[in-house]
């Protein structure tokens, strides 16, 4: 160590060369929101010095020609399976633009395959340009009252807690379970207290002194927060805000003009969910700080949440900022610091990413232990049968870009067995719901407004969190067509005309929720089917067909949700029977 601290001495003196120096750029402080022309020293993959022109010489120089650099950007809470990819093509989307760290929740590839599920995320992320920082998750399954792949207690999770890039345990679902204070959770709570590590939150519409015992248990963050009043509750009671743009989730515009001095080094960027072809179509979390400066926020204050806040809400003293000792992870911006449009990106003072593009394609990893995953009991056309004798039923109503649903009683129309008969003019749908990890058999059904689907169904394997299979759609035919078509292909989405006719598939093999094909290709294919489910299948405009349905069997998020046991009242925690 004193030798190290030596070597940084003279170079940072001018003594003895840097490894590299970039020169001649203009770089962000974001201590003081300066912007420093000049020369910035590195020594093993860190900064030593950033002085001004011609301070610092390096035995590789790069002359940045008087571009803005910034530290590279942090996704302060993601879910990396929600790109439909592992690490490697997470970090094919990402990296180009800016993002060079991640602190991701493994708890999709968890739910289907457990503690193997988290190892094989560490591992695959292990020689990624990307840092991979993971939150063990801590709702596997997100509650009692569903069916995993797996369940994962606090005496599982202690075999990875002391690994040097898990931060901690990941947003803590079911809320109830943390208010009253139950054993299961408060046991992973303390798994990470223990060690001095974080605890992620998530708490929607949680208020009182509900939400003050939640806080009390020592969870720092949230990233569910949808109106000004939530922020402001949880930041009294001195939780971070993460906030949150991703795919089916968008709470920048309404979170990001409350973002006064006085609150905002206690906020951070997030995306928690978002597809391939979003990601390349406007960004990463480059798109979350050119939203927050469109919407008013300080050009230097929404690179401070992508950077040096996201570092602090997880103790990462080493990042988030161009500073002596911090990694030299940084992205170079074509521009002014307010296009915020990343051209090229280093890792460890490193070029990995330019001008849309990794470099050098990473190594992919052994991947067997997240593949065939799907296993269905026979499911026959009758299974799909919901009856509901009074016509009066509990319906679970959407709205577009948010995952909160609306607990509504409706008439519906009955067949003459008094089976719901799906109707589309008044967009009432038939949602299923498969247990796909055991071939239990067991299914839900319910019943969805405001998807807008016509002629046909549309289906997937990711249902957060349990990940089962779910469809939706007026035909039974075409119901049953799109779920068999995930079992054969190992998981993915799907989509099926009315009558059973097949309309596309996207495979994804990897816990039927990821692939391992190029995350351009993925996207086009992805873009191809949301495109038939909007032009072909109706689909509400502005509401992704897929991810939206992915959350509509979660249920931790309000009101009303739908697992394989059920239609489920998240208010009140309970299950209850459609018929009203």
């Amino acid at each position: 160590m004193n030798d190290e601290i030596r070597a940084d001495i003279e170079v940072a003196s001018g003594r003895i060369p840097a490894d590299i120096a970039l020169r001649n750029g203009r770089f962000l402080d974001v201590f003081t929101g300066e912007l420093i022309t000049g020369d910035l020293a590195i020594r093993g993959g860190r900064i030593v010095a950033l002085g001004a022109l011609g301070t610092y010489r390096g035995k590789v120089e790069r002359d940045l020609e008087r571009r803005i650099v910034v530290p590279g950007l942090i996704d302060a809470h993601v879910h990396i399976e929600s790109s439909l990819h592992g690490p490697v093509g997470f970090a094919g989307l990402t990296v180009p633009r800016g993002t060079t760290t991640v602190v991701a929740d493994p708890h999709e590839i968890a739910n289907v395959r457990g503690m193997a599920g988290i190892r094989w995320m560490l591992d695959a992320s292990e020689n990624v340009p990307q840092t991979v920082f993971v939150m063990l998750p801590s709702c596997v399954p997100a509650t009692p009252f569903e069916d995993a792949g797996a369940v994962l207690e606090a005496s599982d999770l202690s075999e990875l807690i002391g690994h040097p890039r898990v931060l901690g345990l990941g947003e803590a679902m079911d809320y109830p379970a943390v208010a009253a204070g139950r054993e299961s959770i408060v046991d992973k709570i303390a798994l990470a207290r223990d060690r001095g590590k974080r605890v992620d939150g998530h708490s929607p519409a949680m208020t009182g002194k509900a939400l003050a015992a939640y806080a009390a248990a020592g969870i720092g963050t949230d990233h569910e927060c949808t109106t000004s009043e939530e922020m402001k509750e949880r930041l009294r009671l001195g939780m971070r805000i993460l906030i949150r743009e991703g795919t089916a989730a968008r709470d920048l515009a309404a979170l990001i003009k409350h973002v006064n001095p006085g609150v905002s080094r206690r906020c951070a960027f997030c995306t928690d969910d978002k597809l391939p072809g979003d990601i390349l179509a406007e960004g990463h979390i480059d798109h979350n700080i050119r939203s927050a400066i469109s919407h008013g926020l300080d050009p230097v204050e929404a690179v401070r949440l992508a950077t040096l806040n996201a570092a602090e809400a997880f103790g990462l003293d080493d990042r988030g900022a161009l500073a002596p000792g911090r990694v030299a992870d940084l992205a170079v911006l074509d521009g002014e610091l307010a296009d915020f449009s990343v051209v090229e990106v280093y890792r460890g003072g490193i070029p990995v990413a330019r001008n849309g593009h990794l470099l050098n394609e990473p190594a992919g990893s052994d991947d067997s232990a997240v593949r065939d995953t799907v296993r269905l009991a026979p499911l026959g056309v009758h299974d799909l049968d919901l009856t509901i004798p009074t016509g009066r039923a509990r319906v679970i109503a959407m709205s577009v870009g948010s995952l909160v649903t609306k607990n509504t009683v409706r008439k519906v129309p009955l067949n003459a067995k008094g089976g719901f008969l799906p109707n589309v003019d008044e967009d009432l749908l038939k949602l299923v719901v498969v247990e796909r990890h055991k071939g239990s058999g067991r299914i839900g059904l319910g019943i969805v407004e405001g998807y807008g689907l016509k002629g046909g169904a549309a289906a997937g394997s990711i249902a957060h969190d349990s990940h089962n299979l779910i469809a939706i759609g007026d035909d039974d035919e075409a119901i049953l067509s799109a779920l068999r078509a995930l079992a054969t292909s190992g998981g993915g989405v799907s989509l099926a005309a009315a009558g059973g006719d097949l309309l596309g598939v996207l495979p994804l093999p990897l816990g039927g929720l990821m692939t391992d094909a190029d995350g351009r290709d993925t996207a086009a294919r992805m873009d191809e089917l949301i495109s038939i489910a909007h032009d072909k299948l109706g689909v509400r405009e502005g509401l992704d067909p897929f991810m939206t349905l992915s959350f509509l069997a979660l249920p931790v998020i309000p009101d009303l949700k739908l697992t394989a046991r059920g239609l489920f009242d998240v208010k009140n925690f309970e299950f209850v029977s459609v018929e009203a």
